[in-house]
């Protein structure tokens, strides 16, 4: 995302942060392991650079993690999908490679738990590529809006659209030149990115909030003040 004139940083997360935070909040992904492809619908349990998994215990990738007593060599693939209906929901994808072992078996006795130790991670959005080590993401923490956005966004979405009609106030005029369809796209404690969507094609805005949010009472104040702002037509960051 661009910045305006005189700015010259937009606090966001960083990418360890957003990889914690889209690990933590997934409910299914890819392993790649042996030249074969698995997709394991299960949330991820996130300790630092440690996952957490489940798979049945039938499952080929299981009986391959018991063969292999060092652990076995993986590839995971997460895709990060908008909660809103948008053109091009994919907001990022990210690759993790590491070594997945067995845990143990699970209390129903139908599926196991598998770790997975990262060694490096690498997310990929419209906007860039950013790479990290397993240091990074043991020395990092998950957003704290991270669980609540997708239910957040949404309700955003179909119940205030006259909110996010004041908000449009306080980007630039340019910018809604053509009358974009304006949506919400993403949301973190540092603010609210809105997707600008154009016939021929989009962009993405960052409004951002003058101080984090702690949590998601203290994001509905942030909230408050950027309509505030918008409302008396006082200056807001944005990029």
């Amino acid at each position: 995302m661009s910045l305006p004139p005189g700015d010259t940083e937009v606090p966001e997360p960083t990418t360890a942060e957003r990889i914690l935070s889209l690990l933590g909040t997934t409910s299914s992904l890819a392993v790649r392991a042996l030249g074969e492809h698995h997709d394991l619908d299960t949330p991820v349990s996130v300790h630092g650079s440690r996952l957490r998994l489940r798979a049945p215990l039938d499952a080929p990738l299981t009986a391959a993690a018991a063969r292999a007593t060092d652990g076995l060599a993986v590839v995971l693939d997460v895709t990060d999908v908008s909660p809103v209906a948008v053109r091009d929901r994919v907001r990022a994808r990210l690759t993790l490679a590491g070594r997945l072992r067995l845990a143990h078996l699970a209390d129903d006795g139908l599926s196991v738990h598998l770790r997975v130790d990262v060694a490096h991670a690498v997310l990929a959005t419209p906007y860039g590529t950013g790479a990290v080590t397993a240091a990074d993401l043991a020395h990092a923490t998950p957003d704290p809006m991270a669980r609540h956005e997708a239910a957040m966004l949404t309700h955003f979405a179909d119940d205030h659209a006259d909110a996010l009609d004041v908000l449009t106030r306080l980007l630039d005029p340019a910018l809604l030149a053509r009358n974009p369809d304006v949506r919400p796209l993403a949301l973190d404690r540092h603010g609210l990115v809105l997707r600008l969507d154009h016939p021929d094609g989009h962009r993405d805005v960052r409004l951002v909030f003058p101080e984090p949010a702690r949590d998601v009472e203290d994001f509905g104040h942030r909230m408050h003040d950027l309509l505030t702002a918008a409302r008396y037509g006082q200056p807001a960051h944005r990029g």
